[in-house]
């Protein structure tokens, strides 16, 4: 499975000059925990950074700063981390666990900003072919038991265990 088929193509964007509180309101208004962070540059919108929900808790909330003053800019993080879309999970979260991030930019093969994958979409994603392989394991269970017919298993036969084994009772009026 590729990037390509879990990576969210919908991706919201905030100018670098936008106030925090147009960030969050962005957020609430498309439903999403990030936005991909641009400036414009001879006519172009060119990426500069990633703003997450988690920037705008810890970086201004926690700090008691007033979030209609502050910039976008100011606290998104600068630390641009991408895969190409046909990068495999593996690869994906390799590259999450190293740059040490939550959500990685897809790039298509000419090198623009095709989608936004985070973790939840991975872990979705992997939780789908655990399901799978569960599905899998079930139905060839199923298939085994219609194509071999259970043996009739033999009587089982009384075991006996030895007198003065610990645990047994005594028979009433013996000693």
């Amino acid at each position: 499975m590729h990037i390509a088929d879990i990576c969210q193509r919908h991706i919201v964007t905030v100018s670098a000059v936008a106030t925090l509180r147009e960030a969050a309101n962005r957020m609430r208004e498309h439903h999403v925990g990030s936005l991909v962070v641009t400036v414009e540059s001879e006519g172009q919108s060119q990426v500069v950074g990633v703003l997450t929900d988690r920037d705008l808790a810890i970086e201004a909330l926690a700090r008691g700063l007033d979030g209609g003053d502050l910039r976008v800019g100011q606290i998104a993080s600068r630390q641009l981390v991408a895969v190409p879309e046909t990068a495999g999970i593996e690869e994906a979260v390799g590259t999450m666990k190293q740059a040490g991030v939550r959500r990685l930019l897809v790039t298509a093969a000419n090198g623009e900003l095709s989608g936004i994958v985070a973790a939840d979409d991975l872990l979705a994603a992997l939780a789908d072919q655990m399901s799978g392989l569960a599905e899998a394991l079930r139905s060839g269970a199923s298939r085994e038991a219609a194509e071999r017919p259970a043996i009739s298993p033999a009587r089982p036969r009384p075991t006996f265990l030895p007198h003065g084994t610990p645990g047994m009772q005594q028979p009433v009026g013996l000693a």
